[in-house]
């Protein structure tokens, strides 16, 4: 499985943002994919996560009701739309994904093992 994100800019605080993450071959409903992101002198956070089939979307309580995760099966494509963004959201956003993890780890970075480069989003005050 290989990732492509894109999507990042530079907004103000308030302003919505969408990502985009293209998933190569053919990803099973199965397929784990995940939203992560890290900010300079931190470490990578989740944020949000859910299988490809979309049926168990979970979210860091930090982004709940702000960020939604989303699936086009059609484009094989993962979004992660964010709205009401905040200074405190502007990080390096990593999509990632994984044929094998348990619905119990969709939270653990540990538990992907295909990630996509980095799309910045800066988030002014």
């Amino acid at each position: 499985v290989q990732l492509q994100a894109c999507g990042g800019g530079l907004v103000q605080a308030g302003d919505s943002l969408r990502l985009s993450c293209v998933v190569s071959g053919r990803p099973s409903g199965r397929l784990a994919v995940a939203w992560f992101r890290q900010s300079p002198g931190k470490e990578r956070e989740f944020v949000a996560a859910n299988r490809f089939s979309g049926n168990y979307a979970t979210y860091a309580e930090s982004v709940e009701g702000r960020f939604t995760i989303s699936i086009d099966n059609a484009k094989k494509t993962v979004y992660l739309q964010m709205n009401s963004l905040r200074p405190e959201d502007t990080a390096v956003y990593y999509c990632a994904a994984s044929a094998s993890v348990i619905l119990s780890n969709l939270r653990s970075r540990t538990a992907y093992s295909n990630w996509g480069q980095g799309t910045l989003v800066t988030v002014s005050s």
